[in-house]
């Protein structure tokens, strides 16, 4: 349930900002947008791209989830914990988790380790660290006071 609840937010967010990045540009206009307008929306873009790469995390997350509830008989040991590669790696599996920063499926074994299946893949944790890290840097050029106004200042 949490897992729906974080996909349907996350999808809000991401049509929420896109619709802010590009309705605002295509108010104004790229080449009429001043810096700080150019950087709003880009940091706006990409936090719709940060939310979307994180929700294709969170519904695959989910579709291990809902093959793992509904395994019926053949529920032990999950199905997104057996490998095809390596079906002995699945032998000593004692349970599961599901962990959300950064989505994955984990598979907790006997011996106290775990291991992370491949259901979502590996660029969402660091696509969305990646994405948010320059939505921030957008926001914060966005603020910055530019050095030619000082410049100007100084040389009349």
């Amino acid at each position: 349930m949490v897992i729906l609840a974080l996909l349907v937010v996350m999808v809000v967010v991401c049509f929420g900002l896109a619709g802010y990045g590009f309705g605002r540009l295509g108010r104004i206009g790229v080449r009429r947008a001043d810096r700080r307008t150019r950087l709003r929306c880009a940091a706006a873009l990409a936090g719709a791209a940060a939310a979307a790469v994180y929700a294709w995390g969170l519904l695959n997350l989910g579709l291990a989830v809902l093959v793992t509830d509904d395994s019926g008989t053949d529920a032990f040991p999950a199905r997104p914990c057996r490998t095809a590669g390596a079906p002995e790696a699945a032998a000593d599996v004692v349970g599961q988790r599901v962990e959300y920063l950064p989505p994955r499926f984990v598979c907790l074994r006997q011996g106290g380790g775990s291991y992370t299946t491949d259901d979502v893949s590996a660029f969402v944790g660091p696509g969305v660290l990646g994405l948010m890290a320059t939505a921030a840097v957008c926001v914060f050029l966005a603020h910055a006071k530019p050095e030619t106004s000082t410049r100007q200042a100084s040389a009349g």
